[in-house]
């Protein structure tokens, strides 16, 4: 190691994000938006901001952590038609870490096939379900950078590269929500390495670090190599918005004649067609029910207000309707303000 080393902590060499840019277009757009557009944008500003927040935790962690290091976030990558957006990339002394954050609701399960299986309880219910595997999603972006950095060397060089790519780069898993379970008892091992919380993260590095046979560079290499991946990071083209332009274009202009709705109209989710109701009605006919338990005491319509039911399945505020027929005719439930596409049901009793 060089005796000219005078890193102390981490450098964030490139700390914006593309998340905040949208969530600032998205907030832009939601004061010109009513009705199906402004739940909609409404809807994606709450998924947007939660994984800011939990791209926020991640860097509190690092920057608490003392250990000399550059660290870019959000890095966009494009090669021979390929694409990669990054969480985070941290270069250390002795590895580079590829970084992907994922703010998680509910506890995480890995099996001994390496499928992630999310669980999670609303009242009484429990409920399962698998998600897409982030690991195999961070493994692309590995291979992205492999075939990045291999391309610089030489023919000679290129081969002891990529044969040890995987020993000097290292894919990570960090689940940000403080509140998550993480369970990897029944996982392979080398799963298991891949996926920590977001409290583990600087301890995890330090420990990579200092396994045996690691090569050790200059803070001068390690900022060479953070330079690079700034010059070769690319603006992200993907507008994120440009779905609720035709949401926002077919809302009537409002005019002097329209009666101003008041506060409480405002709250209120506008109701679907006669149509859409009869089709989530049956949909609650057909598929196992989440039953919401019943209230000792009655709420005040300040507490209602405050405490917004979430859609289990996919985390998208509900709307309270009643079933006009089946055999749950009369009877209350919360239906997903995402339906169809997302067909979640909450019985109240």
């Amino acid at each position: 190691m060089s005796l000219f080393n005078r890193l102390k902590g981490p450098v964030f060499y490139k700390d914006d994000s593309d998340a905040e840019r949208q969530l600032a277009q998205l907030e832009a757009m939601l004061e010109k938006a009513s009705g199906q557009a402004a739940k909609a944008i409404k809807r994606e500003i709450m998924f947007v901001q939660a994984g800011i927040d939990g791209e926020k935790q991640v860097r509190f962690e690092l920057e608490n952590s003392h250990i000399p290091m550059y660290v870019l976030h959000d890095l966009y990558l494009e090669h021979n038609g390929l694409t990669s957006q990054i969480d985070y990339l941290i270069i250390t002394r002795g590895h580079q870490f590829v970084i992907e954050c994922k703010n998680l609701y509910g506890d995480i399960e890995i099996n001994e096939n390496g499928d992630f299986i999310r669980s999670f309880s609303f009242g009484s219910s429990h409920k399962k379900e698998g998600i897409y595997s982030p690991i195999t999603q961070n493994r692309r972006h590995m291979e992205l950078i492999k075939q990045i950095r291999s391309e610089q060397r030489s023919v000679l060089l290129r081969g002891t590269f990529e044969k040890n790519f995987f020993q000097n780069y290292r894919s990570v898993v960090v689940l940000s929500n403080p509140k998550t379970v993480l369970n990897v008892r029944r996982a392979k091992k080398e799963i298991r390495s891949q996926v920590i919380r977001a409290d583990q993260l600087a301890e995890y590095i330090r420990k990579v670090d200092a396994e045996p046979g690691t090569v050790f560079t200059s803070d001068k290499q390690m900022e060479e190599l953070a330079k690079f991946f700034m010059d070769i990071c690319q603006p992200n083209p993907t507008d994120y918005t440009a779905k609720y332009l035709d949401l926002l274009s077919a809302e009537p202009e409002p005019d002097d004649t329209t009666p101003q709705k008041t506060e409480q109209e405002e709250q209120t989710p506008p109701a679907e067609s006669k149509e859409e109701l009869t089709a989530q009605e049956n949909a609650q006919e057909e598929q196992p029910q989440i039953t919401e338990p019943k209230q000792t005491e009655e709420p005040s319509a300040d507490s209602e207000q405050q405490e917004e039911v979430q859609c289990p399945r996919c985390g998208a505020p509900m709307i309270k309707r009643q079933a006009q027929k089946g055999k749950n005719a009369g009877k209350f439930f919360y239906g997903c303000s995402n339906y169809p596409k997302c067909r979640g049901i909450i019985n109240i009793e």
